[in-house]
């Protein structure tokens, strides 16, 4: 299996972090999981489970992508700093340890009894806040393949309720027993890697099945029909984000979404928790830290590689955001890297 270090995902439970762990600019709505709902003793006993299966999988800390196709499992044994990343969609089942997500202005806050349903592409800050090397953060990531939802939503009429008038891209719940269950024989596939390429499909299918059957999965229905708006703004969004680097002309975009500007503003706020502006301005600074981080760059080279034409302004917007300049923040997160890899 590959190990992928640099793909640490995102958030966890109630204390805020310290100032110069995340941006202060992102404080907000804080979502979380209901506490009664997780306390059941089958719920308990599943995660348990689960997280055991996940344990023997994963020896080290990182992110492994496995044999399955599309699914990766997750362990952390400390605490990390604030972390910038950019979510595909996917879901992300957490079973031990706790997680705080930022998107936009609102917070998400997960622990073992939680799962994230990210159903666009979305630059985020996470960061683990509750780890240890006896009981270190586990889970699973599943990509999510939108033609697949798609084609599961118009293979029947399925028994779901009604899709919200605003969908959001990033939602979080309380990880059912059906799910946790589906979860747990996909891991085991990776002990009869023969049954993977028949039943991995079976079993995804089914997992895809469950999210949108949850209240979470309103959102992810809403994206994934076609014609409706919420699916059209994450055209509009998915095309921003394969091209953060380009100048931003909000009329064109509500044109490409087939909306009035005022609409698509208020649909992609609703989508992304920020305006369109907003999201190019956050996915262009994660990018830029990642290049310096992964890369090398230099400030300025990783200012103008991701659409900035100001160096100096890059150096604003970016101490702004992370809270410190471009260089210090990179030499402190390699420190924070090499410290957590020892």
């Amino acid at each position: 299996m590959a190990r992928h270090n640099h793909l640490r995902p995102r958030p966890g439970a109630q204390p805020a972090p310290a100032a110069e762990s995340r941006p202060s600019r992102l404080r907000s709505p804080i979502s979380r999981t209901p506490i009664s709902r997780a306390m059941d003793p089958l719920l308990i006993a599943a995660r348990a489970a689960l997280a055991r299966q996940i344990a023997a999988h994963m020896p080290a800390d990182g992110v492994e992508l496995t044999a399955v196709p599309g699914l990766s499992l997750y362990r952390q044994s400390t605490p990390t700093p604030c972390h910038s990343a950019a979510y595909e969609p996917r879901l992300i089942v957490f079973v031990q340890g706790q997680k705080r997500i930022n998107v936009g202005r609102t917070t998400h806050l997960c622990d073992e009894s939680s799962f994230l349903l990210s159903s666009i592409d979305q630059p985020v800050m996470s960061q683990v806040i509750a780890a240890t090397p006896q009981k270190p953060m586990l889970g699973l990531l599943l990509k999510l393949e939108m033609p697949l939802v798609r084609s599961i939503l118009s293979e029947q009429e399925l028994p779901f309720s009604a899709q919200p008038g605003d969908a959001h891209g990033m939602a979080v719940g309380v990880t059912p027993l059906e799910l946790l269950n589906a979860c747990s024989r996909l891991v085991n596939l990776l002990d009869a890697p023969q049954d993977i390429p028949f039943l991995s499909g079976l079993i995804q299918h089914e997992i895809i099945y469950r999210l949108l059957g949850s209240p979470q999965g309103t959102h992810l229905r809403a994206i994934a029909t076609l014609g409706e708006q919420s699916h059209r703004t994450a055209k509009a969004v998915s095309w921003l984000r394969m091209n953060y680097a380009k100048p931003l002309r909000v009329e064109e975009l509500a044109s490409m979404a087939q909306m009035g500007v005022s609409t698509l503003h208020h649909r992609f706020r609703s989508l992304t928790a920020m305006s369109p502006i907003q999201y190019q301005k956050q996915l262009r600074l994660h990018v830029a830290r990642e290049r310096m981080l992964n890369d090398g760059l230099d400030a300025s080279s990783a200012a103008f590689e991701v659409g900035y034409e100001s160096a100096s302004q890059f150096n604003r917007e970016y101490s702004r955001f992370f809270g410190q300049p471009p260089m210090r923040d990179v030499k402190s997160r390699r420190i924070a890297l090499v410290a957590g890899d020892s």
